[in-house]
């Protein structure tokens, strides 16, 4: 039995001491295809360990329906870094955190109105031990005690920028216990004070979270815990962006500066990010402080590794760092994956969003407009359909509590956008016979972090005109999860100036990595081949989605836009060099 162990300061696995170097990439936000390149390109750094996240929101979509193939098999991905020589360190839910979609937590409990999250509360825990049963079992035979690489597991997830329940966080530790979890747990939280003392749990391992200054962090931890290795569970070495606000970049000599001190203190740590990868589909997260921010498509990080997997600056400067401390091999890097231009598609059908409602969505009638949530709907677009009687004289359309960004059409006509970081009022003037009000919101990414984490989406409390609540009210849910039954047809000027799915198709040769520029179109989602790669908006600061090759078809490949705003020319070009500023 091979089981990691901490003896005085240093860690010990087969009776020797080990220092960790790690670095995370998470299994979900990279191709199962593309797996293997990036854990060769992270052993070639001079890492022995790959750490990753495990979102519950991905394991289980649905409450009690569990989803461990494609992007979401774990256990491949874990066995897989076995084979390759690769210890694994594991994050496991509830939480995650990640700047991924509430923070790893599944939408579904937000149905529940009285549940509280990330506490000893027994509706929620019920829900956490269920997801438990499922995916703890499968970890068993992975762990090192079983034979397998997983030297370790994490208790939830900087729980002291939360909370204090240590109830909680000692059920988390037993309940992992009792269902086999038999190898080193630990936890990881801010070098500060007030996150240490929430965050730590009696008989469980701590690490520390930070990005420079690292006598400090470990100081800090070194009043909390005087003997045991030194670890930085988090050395954040880049950042994400947040749609309207500039890339964000770190040198790589402040990177290389900080790792340096670390080692030189004999710690282990773990990048995060090792390699970033990408938000598919809806599954980006949210910041609110002082006011929302999502965050975009691309997760590139500014890491050692681009979110196209390439090699980056930081990359050589740390293998050169790590060199100092350990004897590594000569540099051998898998081989090159290309990236191709395949130049311009036109697309040449339409199919305008409220011509498709009844292929897209069975309707609910409701008093109010409920959020998703109470419709059972995690992700996309959700529309609001009600008439107000006339006449009526000029008063504000007020949509209270929008989360997060909504299109309003009075007689199909577009009046105005509500943003959540904006909510102000829509002018309305009623006529005798009165007017027909469709309000179309997107969820742009639940909070992932931070006290205000209960993040229902829709409208969430109401719309009224003037002070008068409006009701009766249609509902579509619109997550996007199918878009087979769209009927399009060629595309006509009327159809440019409304939300609307364009099509077009284009041919491959050989399939090779690639980025779409959207330029001259404003804000919405993009399918190839039924895969929803993520989100677009003018906005920026991303001017390109990445499409990995795996994604495309030698032969026809079909491209869907869903564009919300409209454009003049229904032209994307793909290009070889990703835009992220």
């Amino acid at each position: 039995m091979r089981k990691l162990s901490i003896s005085g300061d240093h860690f010990i696995l087969d009776e020797q001491p080990i220092r960790l170097l790690s670095g995370a990439l998470h299994y979900f936000r990279i191709v199962p295809e593309y797996w293997q390149d990036r854990l060769l390109k992270l052993k070639a750094c001079g890492l022995n360990t790959v750490e990753t996240y495990i979102p519950w929101n991905l394991h289980e979509p649905e409450e009690g329906n569990f989803n461990f193939a494609g992007f979401a098999d774990i256990e491949a991905f874990v066995r897989l870094a076995g084979e390759l020589g690769l210890h694994v360190i594991l994050r496991p839910s509830p939480y995650i955190c990640a700047e991924w979609e509430f923070g790893g937590l599944p939408a579904w409990l937000l149905a529940d109105n009285n549940i509280q999250l990330r506490c000893n509360d027994n509706v929620y825990l019920s829900k956490l031990d269920a997801y438990f049963d499922e995916l703890l079992p499968r970890l068993r035979p992975l762990l090192s005690t079983n034979g397998g690489p997983v030297l370790a597991l994490q208790v939830e997830n900087e729980y002291g920028s939360f909370g204090s329940d240590k109830t909680y966080l000692n059920d988390l530790k037993a309940g992992m216990i009792a269902r086999g979890m038999d190898v080193l747990l630990f936890t990881s939280d801010g070098a500060e004070d007030h996150m240490l003392q929430g965050g730590m749990i009696d008989g469980v391992f701590a690490t520390v979270n930070f990005g420079s200054r690292a006598k400090e962090a470990f100081a800090k931890l070194r009043e909390y815990q005087p003997t045991g290795p030194l670890m930085c569970m988090e050395f954040w070495n880049g950042w994400f962006d947040h749609w309207m606000k500039q890339h964000n970049t770190r040198p790589e000599s402040e990177v290389a500066e900080t790792l340096d001190e670390m080692l030189a203190l004999g710690a282990s740590v773990n990048f995060y990010m090792f390699h970033g990868g990408t938000n598919f589909g809806f599954m980006n997260g949210a910041n609110l402080f002082d006011k929302y921010e999502p965050i975009v498509t691309s997760y590139d990080y500014d890491t050692l590794l681009d979110e196209s997997g390439k090699p980056t600056a930081k990359f050589y400067a740390a293998r050169k760092i790590i060199e100092k401390y350990v004897t590594l091999p000569p540099l051998e890097l898998p081989p090159l994956l290309k990236s191709q231009a395949y130049g311009k598609v036109l697309m040449t059908e339409a199919a305008p969003l409220f011509t498709q409602l009844d292929v897209l969505s069975t309707p609910e009638h409701r008093a109010c407009p409920e959020p998703m949530e109470k419709l059972g709907q995690n992700h996309g677009f959700i529309l609001y359909s009600t008439r107000i009687s006339g006449p009526r004289s000029s008063m504000e359309l007020v949509l209270q509590e929008v989360r997060d960004r909504a299109l309003v059409f009075a007689n199909g006509a577009f009046v105005g956008t509500v943003e959540r970081w904006d909510p102000r009022g829509i002018p309305l003037e009623v006529p005798t016979e009165g007017l027909q009000i469709d309000i179309l919101v997107e969820n742009m990414g639940r909070v992932n972090y931070g006290p205000l984490l209960c993040d229902p989406k829709g409208i969430t409390c109401g719309v009224r005109l003037g002070y008068q609540f409006l009701h009766d009210w249609t509902i579509h849910s619109l997550p996007l999860t199918n878009l087979k039954g769209l009927s399009f047809t060629p595309i006509d000027c009327e159809q440019r100036q409304q939300p609307t799915f364009y099509r077009g198709s284009f041919q491959v040769s050989k399939p090779e990595d690639t980025f779409l520029r959207l330029d001259g179109w404003s804000k919405g989602q993009v399918f190839i081949n039924g895969f929803n790669l993520g989100r677009y908006w003018e906005q920026g600061p991303t001017k390109t989605l990445y499409l990995p090759a795996p994604l495309l078809r030698q032969g026809d490949n079909e491209l869907i836009l869903f564009e919300l705003h409209g454009v003049m020319e229904p032209v994307v070009t793909f290009v070889d060099t990703p835009e992220l500023t």
